[in-house]
């Protein structure tokens, strides 16, 4: 579970004041899928980053299963991020020396996993993506989707608790992003995990178990059919 009660976050630029979100309280129930959208600028990756502690917040309090981040220091911040978050990125990030299995096995690496264990962890993710054939296989030599699958598989082979993923379909076509939207939902419900995606994508937002609207630094309940998603500043109706 994740909660945000009251959290103000603003950026300062010498004497200016710049405010991205304003007095936010909201719980997002273990084993969600929850799409946030908004306009470009409105602060949907601050969000993610707030929740992995990437970026602190101004005043409030944000608390991980129960637990409140406020006093977390820099080392409790990344044990958190190793055991408990996995994260998907827009632009992938694999490391392009690494094959696709070497890539799936960083997380477990950092984590201190044992290296007789961590083969069989590596290739059960590869397969829940689709990729096992594609293990030896290098950035380079991998489609925009199948690298967008390795990095799912990397994201989630230490069944983490909470999935950011920071508009994960946006360099994908419409075909790859459907693809990819179905298989990231597909493999946070089999193991009930929370998903909080930041995106654009009306694609995203069929599969999403619930639709949030990040604007003017207030967050709203929406739907399907509330929601204008004919361009990106569509917002909620009353």
């Amino acid at each position: 579970m994740v909660t945000f009660d009251r959290v103000w976050k603003d950026y300062r630029r010498g004497t200016v004041v710049i405010p991205v979100l304003r007095d936010v309280s909201i719980e997002i129930p273990s084993g969600a899928f929850w799409a946030l959208m908004g306009p470009s600028g409105s602060g949907k990756s601050t969000f993610l980053n707030l929740i992995a502690g990437l970026d602190s917040v101004s005043s409030g309090t944000i608390r991980l299963e129960g637990q409140s981040t406020q006093e977390f220091s820099d080392g409790e911040w990344t044990r958190w991020r190793r055991k408990w978050m996995g994260m998907v990125f827009q632009a992938f990030h694999l490391v392009p020396s690494l094959t696709a299995a070497h890539n799936v096995a960083l997380p477990l690496r950092l984590g201190g996993m044992s290296s007789k264990l961590i083969p069989s962890r590596v290739a059960d993710s590869l397969e829940r993506v689709g990729m096992s054939h594609r293990q030896d296989h290098r950035p380079s030599e991998l489609s925009g989707g199948e690298q967008q699958r390795v990095a799912i598989a990397r994201a989630v082979v230490h069944d983490p608790r909470v999935i950011l993923a920071d508009e994960p379909t946006g360099n994908l076509d419409a075909h790859q992003a459907i693809d990819i939207m179905k298989l990231l939902h597909r493999i946070a419900k089999d193991k009930g995990q929370t998903v909080i995606l930041a995106t654009h994508s009306q694609t995203a937002v069929q599969v999403a178990d619930d639709v949030f609207y990040l604007e003017d630094g207030q967050i709203h309940h929406g739907s399907m059919q509330k929601m204008n998603l004919s361009s990106p500043g569509g917002a909620l109706s009353s």
